[in-house]
């Protein structure tokens, strides 16, 4: 698993009984999460918590704000800022375990000592954009959903690269791969942090285990000659790493050889040996 330590701005404070207890930069929230499913019996005092995320037994849920708190807040992990907001549905903005994919985004643009071309599909509100509009390449942004782009766009005003080369595009991800295909364009590095159901911009059903394996088969037509990583974020409870690497091993390694590798992500808990698991990627890239 790879554990990330040095978020100094996000902190797990504790985990129990299907929630987790965590500080976003000073802003404390108790929201739930199925992968805590043990009853730890120790004191914690959750009434900290500035606001608390509550399920419906019908569905959804809502958020129950216990004491002041701003429409908005910024974070930050090394000199990457995010704007944060609660969201509808428990979340943020922000999933802090992807800063190991950042990192790896970051330095293999450093090494490739060239301008690379990025397409970042299912881009949520663009912290792999930020990540890679730092190193200095250019990004295609593409979303169903514009409140979602809109988002990302703050984060880039926040992160002062508005003169930097990025285009937002509020599409359906399998339909715009296709038009990307038979217009030609390039990619050398091709993110996905596709959801596990989804509707497209236009009410567009997605299924991942369905059609997964169709988008990558896709996507990776959309690789450059000398393409530098393919990375698939799932965070779909039973799809196992295995099944990614496999998937990766058809459609991509097939073009283009290279190491695939893949692992689960996971976040500390303060003061203790607990580990959150977060989901998990796979990666292709380029043999070096």
């Amino acid at each position: 698993m790879k554990v990330i330590n040095d978020f100094l701005e996000y902190i797990i404070l504790d985990l129990n009984k299907g929630k987790k207890l965590e500080a976003w930069n000073n802003i404390i929230l108790n929201r739930p999460d199925p992968q805590v499913i043990w009853d730890k019996n120790e004191n914690v005092d959750w009434s900290i918590a500035h606001a608390s995320y509550t399920r419906s037994n019908t569905g959804g849920g809502h958020w129950q704000i216990k004491k002041d708190i701003p429409s908005s807040w910024t974070i930050s992990y090394q000199d990457l800022k995010f704007n944060l907001k609660l969201m509808g549905f428990k979340h943020t903005g922000l999933f802090p375990e992807q800063a190991y994919n950042w990192n790896v985004l970051r330095n293999s643009i450093k090494k490739a000592d060239r301008k690379v071309k990025v397409l970042n599909l299912f881009a949520y509100t663009g912290a792999a954009s930020i990540a890679c509009l730092k190193e200095g390449a250019s990004v295609v942004h593409v979303d169903s959903s514009r409140g979602m782009i809109e988002w990302a766009k703050e984060n880039v005003k926040l992160n002062h690269l508005e003169d930097a080369s990025v285009r937002f595009l509020v599409d359906d991800v399998r339909k715009f791969v296709k038009r990307e295909i038979r217009r030609g364009n390039k990619y050398d590095i091709i993110i996905m942090d596709p959801p596990s159901f989804g509707r497209g911009a236009k009410q567009e059903v997605w299924n991942i285990e369905t059609d997964l394996d169709n988008l990558i088969k896709d996507t990776a037509e959309l690789l450059s000659d000398d393409p530098l990583l393919f990375i698939i974020n799932s965070y779909t409870t039973g799809l196992s790493k295995t099944v990614l690497e496999d998937i990766l091993y058809l459609r991509v390694n097939s073009k283009f050889k290279g190491l695939i590798s893949s692992d689960e992500l996971g976040l500390p808990v303060k003061d203790s040996n607990l580990i959150l698991p977060c989901g998990l990627y796979a990666r292709w890239e380029r043999q070096k």
